[in-house]
């Protein structure tokens, strides 16, 4: 089987390559081992899908971290401004959150993929499902197959969720080919807490209205108490550091000064409770377990208390699994690639998206820069292929 250009996975950012591909005038075969595309992005979108953030474009790129000198080039083409305009395009009105984050006024995902596939169909794209990559070609419902492609673009995403796709299973097959990987490490994950059986009637609660500490960073948002220990937006958003051995420490009422919390502490009755005390201050029910769990016996002093109630420190037992994370950290890392995202050690190759070793946080950053590599790598293929014709 021929085509100008193989695209082998069909998420975010190979259906971005696979698009601009067509828009160059070359015949795309994109293949999938799923039956169906973007199973990620679909899962991602159920309670509402967060495709990018709206905010000035140097804080954007800040939330790359050391990737973000390489990605520069590739999110100042297609950033937070251009996939709002692309979600206008394909019939997605969106609206802005008022912490900035971008969702389609659909909230899912699927009437964007639906609109999007239909583009996609209606160009020309060949979309064979269930064909899974072996290296040396696919295992298909038919049988083996073989494709020969001008240019190929791997956007086989990372090692989390294999269920929907993302089993890191190319690693091995770039390896024999000489690529030096770097390790998978998951992201945007839970942690685990070895909670006493007291704890077990608040697994599912939120805890709401604090702000998690870990290092250098402080960051307002919210966690969930689960049966396996905390997980949720804020805990996703300090993971690295606390997966870089970071400890947790969470600010319950980040609303007040440490000084004023010290003052009301002060004016407390004595001979009141310490459950009590803490009620009164405006503690969640899953706020104040979660001082009982951590921090038992309470001190008694103001001073004391307040700053255990600004800093409590809660014991991790380490990252939930890999295949519960979000996203990974890890991949292909940017010394084995040019600037086109051409594979170095094979010529013709290109890779986008999660496969990359660059790492971000969720709140839009992810989808974003799958999105914006997709296309990177898509347009310099169809660059390969058109300096290689007639």
């Amino acid at each position: 089987m021929k085509a100008d250009a193989l695209v082998i996975g069909a998420g975010p950012a190979g259906l971005m390559a696979a698009d601009r591909l067509l828009a160059a005038g070359c015949s795309v075969l994109l293949a999938e081992a799923k039956p169906s595309p973007a199973r990620k992005l679909l899962m991602a979108g159920k309670s509402g899908l967060n495709i990018t953030k709206d905010e000035g474009f140097e804080a954007f790129l800040a939330a790359y971290a050391e990737a973000a000198d390489w990605l520069r080039p590739m999110l100042a083409a297609f950033g937070p401004a251009e996939v709002q305009d692309w979600m206008r395009g394909h019939g997605q009105a969106v609206f802005t959150g008022s912490s900035g984050r971008v969702f389609p006024k659909a909230m899912k995902a699927s009437p964007l993929l639906r609109a999007w596939l239909g583009d996609l169909s209606g160009r020309g794209l060949d979309l064979r499902a269930r064909w899974r990559w072996t290296g040396a070609g696919f295992d298909t419902p038919e049988g083996p197959v073989r494709v020969t492609a001008k240019a190929t673009v791997l956007a086989l995403g990372g090692a989390s969720w294999a269920r929907l796709g993302s089993d890191g299973g190319w690693a091995p097959v770039l390896a024999v080919r000489g690529v030096a990987l770097a390790p998978f490490q998951p992201a945007n994950m839970g942690f685990r807490v070895a909670w006493s059986a007291h704890m077990a009637r608040h697994f599912g609660q939120p805890l709401k209205n604090i702000a998690l500490i870990a290092g250098a960073q402080r960051v307002r948002g919210e966690a969930v108490i689960s049966a396996k220990g905390l997980e949720g937006g804020g805990i996703y958003a300090v993971s690295r550091a606390l997966r870089e051995g970071a400890a947790l420490r969470i600010d319950l009422l980040p609303d007040l000064d440490a000084a004023a919390l010290v003052e009301r502490l002060a004016k407390r009755p004595k001979g009141e409770t310490a459950a009590n005390t803490l009620r009164k201050l405006g503690l969640s029910d899953a706020r104040l377990a979660l001082v009982q769990e951590c921090a038992r016996p309470l001190p008694s002093g103001p001073e004391e208390r307040a700053a255990l109630l600004k800093a409590l420190p809660v014991p991790l037992q380490g990252p939930r699994p890999m295949d519960e994370a979000i996203s990974t950290a890890g991949g292909i890392p940017r010394s084995e690639l040019t600037e086109d995202l051409m594979l170095t050690r094979v010529p013709g190759w290109f890779a986008a998206g999660e496969m990359l070793d660059w790492e971000a946080p969720t709140g839009g950053y992810l989808l974003t820069a799958c999105l914006a590599t997709g296309r990177w790598a898509g347009n310099a293929a169809a660059r390969f292929i058109q300096s290689r014709s007639g």
